[in-house]
């Protein structure tokens, strides 16, 4: 398949799970993928009827209130064998969503706090990550909800570039880009990028904020790196 190339960017549309097999390995994951809500049970109804509910509400699926959306049909958590084959193809993986899924224990946990002041939404959300580091939590202020957000769940791009600072990686990939958040970060911060999106509404998306970021060109200045010489023995 051949990929769109966006300055230091390489995008390619379709199945991550057809792509990935292709791709060499990459230094760096960071990914938000589909949690699958709708297949959560909250102890008083079974999925079904989870879904069920769901659909009665606006066009027959969950409506997104935000972007005044009813499509969520993308809302289906990967597989175990998406999770294999990205800790395969990558040597840091950082995974937002990471208490949905079945990943192992993990020290480097993540924490986004959302600032939200009400109780019956989320607070917080939690990235799973293999960092051989304490648990951080990224708080600011100014990122309080995400403005002109288009995609139901998009990240703010500082809170990527959190995470990829922390990850001190050269190449970022996102297996499942969504609006292109990740590589909106890596660009920004002078890092290259490898992404994927099977949805082609949000691949065009992707391809159009990328561009954007590299046409403004780098905004952060990567960290010095401090050279020492040792004596000789």
């Amino acid at each position: 398949m051949k990929p769109v190339i966006i300055g230091d960017a390489i995008l390619y549309q379709g199945d991550c799970m057809d792509i990935l097999p292709t791709l060499g390995k990459v230094d760096a994951v960071i990914t938000d993928p589909p949690y699958g809500i709708l297949n959560i049970t909250d102890g008083n109804c079974s999925s079904q009827v989870v879904r069920k509910s769901a659909r009665q509400q606006g066009s027959g699926t969950l409506k997104n209130r935000l972007l005044n959306v009813s499509d969520v049909d993308w809302d289906i958590a990967p597989s175990k064998e998406f999770f294999d084959l990205l800790m395969q193809k990558s040597k840091i993986q950082i995974i937002w969503g990471g208490n949905y899924f079945h990943l192992p224990p993990a020290r480097g946990m993540l924490v986004w706090d959302k600032e939200q002041p009400w109780e019956n939404f989320s607070q917080v959300e939690i990235a799973w990550s293999n960092l051989n580091r304490p648990a951080a939590i990224f708080k600011e202020s100014a990122t309080r909800g995400t403005p002109n957000k288009q995609h139901p769940t998009q990240k703010p791009v500082s809170l990527m570039a959190w995470c990829i600072e922390l990850t001190k990686a050269q190449q970022i990939a996102d297996f499942m880009m969504g609006s292109g958040t990740t590589g909106v970060a890596a660009i920004q911060l002078g890092r290259k990028f490898i992404g994927i999106e099977r949805e082609p509404k949000y691949f065009d998306i992707a391809c159009k904020r990328i561009e954007q970021a590299v046409a403004q060109g780098q905004l952060f200045a990567p960290v010095p790196v401090k050279h020492h010489q040792e004596s000789l023995l």
